[in-house]
């Protein structure tokens, strides 16, 4: 089920199980896991996408594994607050997910999160580029999963 809010979907999930946080981009899927308390967010990996069908497999596998009770999917917003082509692509991606899987999803205004996981890569840890870019997408899914934790 899709929830219109981080709060709701905490509501309907078992206090044990955790959230993942996903950054999907076309290329890679940025993921994150919460803690069960639901307060620390943690990079754990980054899928290389192919077909949905594999990405989901290999979610699945995940959600199997770390008992994870729902999906807090980041939704690139326009600067404006509009929601554009990208975000029509990552909500069907929920959607699809949800035709396959019975699990609880939230999106998450990611507005500008991989640019605040680039700078801080570049001027806090001084990374290489080559290293910034097997990074960023865990990280960018760590941001917006820590912020849905924060709003609770």
């Amino acid at each position: 089920m899709i929830h219109k809010t981080i709060s709701e979907l905490a509501e309907n999930i078992t206090p044990d199980l955790r959230l993942l946080g996903l950054d999907v981009g076309s290329k890679t899927i940025g993921l994150a896991i919460s803690d069960s308390d639901l307060k620390v967010a943690t990079a754990i990996d980054t899928i290389r996408r192919t077909k949905f069908t594999k990405d989901f497999e290999q979610l699945t596998a995940i959600i199997e594994d770390r008992r994870i009770g729902g999906l807090v999917i980041g939704l690139p917003i326009s600067m404006d607050g509009t929601e554009g082509p990208a975000c029509q692509s990552i909500r069907q991606f929920g959607t699809n997910i949800l035709a396959r899987l019975e699990i609880c999803i939230a999106f998450w205004d990611e507005r500008l999160s991989t640019s605040a996981v680039q700078r801080f890569l570049t001027d806090e840890a001084d990374m290489t580029r080559k290293r910034r870019s097997e990074v960023v997408d865990k990280l960018a899914a760590t941001y917006i999963l820590q912020g849905a934790l924060d709003s609770l």
